[in-house]
């Protein structure tokens, strides 16, 4: 195994032990107030979305109802995820003293700031908004590349590239609501891509690093396949995939190459031994979140096409299905890992994998039945919102409390 997947499970950076117990704990690690941060927001930014879309409010944004959705969930929830995540394994990484108190405090409060500023963003000067939003990427990025350039970890400075992106996105989102012209819907393009792009990254480490350490435990003669040139395939086509359907989406070689990416996707989820991961639910799960993002990109690659698929079911299998069943997959491993819990999901977390799971296939289909699509609008986000409820519910007294194994 290699270096990198020993270092992406939680475990503490060298040097950095003596001082993990000072100061308040939501602020000793990044995964603590950015995954509350993350969760919470999932929930409250779809129930103010679902009731401007039903009519019950209206939002006092510069971004119409649907591109405040699609922004929030992407630069509001989707973001303090991956900062709680990378935040959280760049110390691992590096051996360097993990991004904390007053730093982590300002990263945080400039997150919490955007999300303000993008919601009220019609009663702002119409600069303001975009700054203060933008603020964050930005500064994340930085911080990212910074902490893994220090650190010599070169490898790792790929994860800079899909940071730049989304920072890119969040630019050219905020263009788009000010009527600057740019291409129509690039921004939100390239906000997914980045996170898929990402997935297909760290997935690619952490799901078969994991499976292999569970299944010598119990002794299984089969284990995953170890990374290879194949895997680096896989997630350079999918890459170029992506890219090619943000800057031009219609194109028959955009669904083409969409598809063959899904495809390979599956075949390199297929080497990872998930089917044999079923008896712990907190690993399975990771796989099935992969394996959300090879059938959500097989959608858009045949929705391209004009092969009978909805764009909005397609997008949503992306979004609903593999980025938030990953980041909802990821969190409470993280938090367990870190506060001395053992990797054993609970009852209560399996509800909450069941619940985001069932969400995705109810969003995914509403698209496909237009006349029930209101309701299953309702039950998809009604199911959302119980999914990161729910985590919050088990979670934060974790996240707000120090480690149990000091």
């Amino acid at each position: 195994m290699s270096h990198v997947h020993q270092k992406i499970e939680p475990s503490s950076p060298a040097g950095t032990r003596d001082a993990r117990n000072t100061g308040p704990a939501l602020l000793l690690y990044a995964f603590r107030p950015m995954f509350l941060a993350a969760a919470s927001w999932a929930a409250i930014a779809l129930a103010l979305w679902l009731a401007a879309f039903f009519g019950a409010i209206q939002l006092p944004t510069r971004f119409d109802p649907l591109s405040w959705h699609i922004h929030e969930m992407l630069f509001g929830f989707v973001m303090a995820a991956v900062t709680g995540f990378l935040l959280t394994a760049i110390p691992n990484w590096t051996g360097r003293v993990p991004v904390r108190r007053t730093g982590l405090a300002l990263l945080a409060a400039l997150w919490l700031l955007g999300r303000i500023a993008c919601l009220i963003s019609a009663d702002l000067p119409e600069w303001l908004a975009p700054v203060i939003d933008l603020a964050f990427s930005v500064t994340l990025l930085a911080v990212v590349a910074r902490e893994i350039i220090a650190g010599r970890n070169w490898r790792n400075l790929l994860m800079t590239a899909p940071l730049s992106v989304f920072a890119i996105a969040d630019l050219l989102m905020h263009l788009e609501a000010l009527n600057v012209p740019v291409p129509p819907g690039l921004g939100w393009r390239l906000g997914i891509a980045a996170p898929l792009i990402l997935i297909a990254i760290i997935g690619g480490r952490i799901i078969p690093s994991f499976t292999r350490n569970w299944l010598v435990k119990r002794k299984s003669e089969r284990l995953p396949a170890p990374a290879s040139r194949f895997d680096m395939g896989c997630v350079a086509v999918l890459a170029l995939a992506f890219i090619l359907w943000a800057l031009v989406p219609q194109r028959h070689v955009t669904g083409a190459l969409l598809i063959f990416a899904a495809l390979l996707n599956m075949a390199r989820l297929s080497r990872w031994r998930g089917l044999a991961a079923w008896p712990e639910k907190l690993l399975f799960v990771l796989h099935v979140g992969y394996g959300w993002l090879a059938v959500g990109t097989l959608l858009l690659g045949l929705s391209v096409l004009d092969l009978g698929v909805p764009t909005s079911s397609a997008i949503h299998a992306l979004t609903a299905g593999a980025i938030a069943v990953m980041i909802l997959a990821v969190m409470p491993r993280v938090t367990l890992g870190h506060v001395g819990r053992d990797l054993v999901a609970s009852r209560m977390t399996v509800l909450a994998f069941v619940l985001i799971n069932a969400a995705a296939i109810a969003r995914v289909g509403a698209s496909w039945h237009v006349a029930e699509m209101h309701i299953l609008l309702l039950v998809a986000g009604a199911l959302w919102i119980a999914a990161f409820a729910l985590f919050d519910l088990v979670y934060a007294p974790m996240l707000l409390t120090q480690r149990t194994d000091s």
